[in-house]
């Protein structure tokens, strides 16, 4: 199973000037089975970014590409519309007892003008068979209406944890926009419940991005006797990075003793892009 893990677009003022067209055909020249993308696919979350988000992603060739959402994508009283409308009508994950809810704005005024929907919050779960193994992808909205910090709601956790264990799987993967095993000037405060959720449920590999930045990383509970790795990726395509932060990451034999990870750089050069590929073996 090969998986493609691309993040942080920012389409909308934030996005590159760098040619989309050669980037989509370095994409699209790797054989996988899974895209995964977490997050920040708009600048401000406006329609029109959503929807040039939208065709990017549909322009990729695979049959399975999973998107979330970041703080960039929730910055408007639409957003869960928009994403819905855009990137992927999923099923959204309710709470199951919406009064212990304590994320800002989880719900918005169900009479405000515009809003199909006032429940803000986008968890889903994404059971996907390959080669007679079930895949379960598990998306975690850690993001919060309006404001760049994360934050986890501990009932829309328990909700989750509940449709895990409706499905039954061979391997279980975390997608979540936010880091929960570092930090920068916008971070997830509530970090520690994830990892909790993580360790109950046995999950060994989890996704982010947000910082923009490249970290690839293993945490060990010695008490629990659990270790997870977090594969957190630079953007995709964002003007404000350093050069070197524009990536992607592809992983080959994902999940097996012979995994490896190719950190794909992207540099851009007047209207042409250029590739830098780095190979990391995992044992």
């Amino acid at each position: 199973m090969n998986l493609l893990h691309i993040s942080d677009m920012h389409f909308g003022s934030r996005h590159w000037t760098g040619n989309s067209k050669i980037l989509l055909e370095k994409l699209n020249s790797y054989s996988a089975d899974i895209i995964i993308n977490t997050g920040d696919n708009t600048t401000d979350s406006l329609e029109s970014e959503f929807e040039d988000a939208g065709k990017f992603l549909d322009a990729l060739k695979c049959k399975h590409v999973i998107s979330i959402v970041g703080n960039h994508d929730k910055r408007t009283m639409r957003c869960r519309d928009f994403y819905q409308a855009y990137i992927d009508e999923i099923d959204v994950i309710q709470p199951v007892n919406s009064d212990k809810c304590s994320k800002r704005n989880i719900f918005l005024d169900e009479h405000t003008s515009g809003i199909t929907e006032n429940f803000t919050d986008i968890n889903f779960i994404q059971n996907i068979s390959l080669d007679d193994v079930s895949l379960l992808i598990v998306c975690l909205d850690t993001n919060e209406l309006n404001r760049d910090n994360g934050y986890i709601d501990r009932e829309m956790l328990r909700s989750v944890s509940l449709k895990i264990e409706q499905h039954t799987y061979n391997k279980i993967i975390l997608l979540n926009h936010h880091s929960i095993l570092d930090s920068d000037s916008d971070p997830l405060f509530n970090s520690r419940h994830i990892i909790d959720f993580v360790t109950r449920h046995k999950i060994e590999h989890v996704f982010c991005g947000h910082t923009h930045q490249l970290a690839l990383s293993e945490f060990t509970d010695l008490y629990h006797q659990h270790s997870f790795r977090q594969y957190k990726n630079g953007s995709l395509s964002s003007c404000n990075s350093p050069s070197d932060s524009n990536m992607f990451l592809f992983f080959e034999n994902f999940g097996e003793k012979n995994m490896t990870i190719r950190v794909v750089r992207i540099f851009i050069d007047e209207d042409q892009l250029s590739f830098k590929e780095e190979i990391i073996s995992i044992s």
